[in-house]
């Protein structure tokens, strides 16, 4: 009898990644595997709620990680900018804090590996541990941020959100990223060369697994390459969307037969209290329903007009089945589960592959891109209506949808770790 083999699945301090590896644990289980997370602090309890076992980063020491709520809150100014200015206000400071957390997990995370002993390590992350590449065992990359993550002469630059056409502002982007991130650079690499390893050329903080690399972006919206990546180490999966719990929308005051239109900007956006309170006024002015994610901030919402229902959570790929409409923030996951189901995308970034995402939508036509803040009730109002109204968007994707459920990503990115490992 084979013994069971035990994957290790090592999402960075985001629910986006945390929720991308839960898709593929599910069927890895499914498949006979063993499946395990490794949690940083604060995300205690996220993986046990789909019945998967749990290690914390520092259960036998402190580990050294950032507390990414408190981070958001002292940059959140920045969301107001465009990606350009966010390079130095947000982007080049987010890195020094990937990189300190890096470090700072490196001895608790070489110890767990050590007494978890898996057969494999997936890496759901942006940036190298030294650990996972020193464990002895096969490790795999997932980039469930954009595909603009993995660069080319073709690919916009990470984190832009400009379009597909090179020019001069992608030399500037690309030349002013490298300066604000260089110090985070040197860092990681100083660190990891002690470690053993030779680092990722600059600008990368991660290079490509060289075992199995696990991508989301589904065809319709994935760029066309200079470099085609080499199909056997690089896995498209069309999305990677999780099984969840059924949800049974509520019943509202009015308007119950009227479209569904979900609003999510993930567990960090929903702190935006005040441009949520907008939305929700023009929202009280359509004759459709809206759910909006509220995150730990429902209590801040006293008054709630009767077609619009608020949550601290929903079981959210059940719940955009449902939808007429998807409004989020561009995060890979979100934008990925709206493909998966067929429903357009209104997509209003404030960070990082956000702003990829937003271009992508509108340029390959499976929804629109809205400014977050700089919007006026009749701008809202009216992309809402014109995306309700799309049928022929509305058809392509629902075309899309069909497709991307056969490919079946989870599966296909569960057989092909368990291929790797035999």
């Amino acid at each position: 009898m084979t013994a069971q083999k035990t994957i290790a699945l090592f999402p960075e301090a985001s629910y986006g990644a945390a929720l991308n590896c839960v898709g593929i644990a599910q069927e890895l289980r499914r498949l006979g595997a063993r499946p395990v997370f490794i949690c940083h602090p604060g995300f205690s309890g996220v993986f046990a709620e789909y019945g998967f076992a749990e290690y914390q980063l520092g259960d036998n020491g402190p580990a050294q990680t950032t507390d990414w709520n408190e981070f958001i809150g002292r940059h959140q100014d920045a969301f107001r900018q465009t990606p350009f200015e966010q390079l130095t206000s947000y982007v080049g400071p987010t890195w020094d804090a990937i990189v300190e957390t890096a470090i700072g997990v490196e001895e608790p995370l070489r110890q767990l590996l050590a007494r978890l002993k898996p057969d494999a390590i997936v890496l759901d992350n942006v940036v190298m541990f030294p650990a996972v590449a020193t464990a002895g065992v096969p490790w795999i990359r997932v980039v469930s941020c954009a595909e603009t993550e993995i660069p080319d002469a073709l690919v916009p630059p990470y984190l832009s959100g400009l379009t597909e056409t090179p020019g001069a502002a992608w030399t500037a982007f690309s030349a002013t990223y490298d300066k604000v991130t260089a110090a985070a650079h040197k860092k990681l690499s100083t660190f990891m060369a002690e470690c053993g390893l030779k680092p990722p050329a600059a600008p990368l903080f991660l290079d490509a697994s060289p075992d199995l690399n696990l991508l989301l972006a589904p065809q319709i919206i994935r760029h066309r390459r200079a470099e085609p990546l080499d199909p056997q180490r690089f896995v498209f999966l069309d999305g990677c969307v999780r099984r969840e719990t059924p949800y049974q929308a509520p019943r509202f005051a009015s308007h119950n037969d009227a479209a569904l239109v979900l609003t999510s900007f993930g567990s960090l956006g929903a702190m935006d209290v005040d441009m949520l309170r907008r939305m929700i006024d023009v929202f009280a002015t359509l004759p459709y329903r809206f759910l909006i994610n509220a995150g730990h901030w429902r209590d801040e919402y006293v008054q709630v007009p009767d077609n619009v229902f608020l949550d601290s959570w929903f079981p959210q790929p059940s719940v955009v089945e449902q939808s007429s409409l998807f409004i989020h923030h561009g995060g890979n996951n979100s934008f990925c589960e709206a493909l998966y189901y067929g429903v357009p995308s209104l997509v209003m970034p404030y960070c990082w592959d956000g702003h990829d995402n937003a271009r992508r939508a509108e340029e390959t036509g499976v929804g629109r891109m809205l400014d977050r803040y700089n919007w006026s009730p009749d701008q809202l109002a009216g992309v809402i209506g014109a995306l309700l109204s799309d049928h022929v968007m509305q058809a392509r994707l629902q075309d899309n949808a069909q497709t991307m459920q056969a490919f079946a990503g989870t599966t296909r990115a569960a057989e092909a770790i368990l291929t790797l490992i035999g």
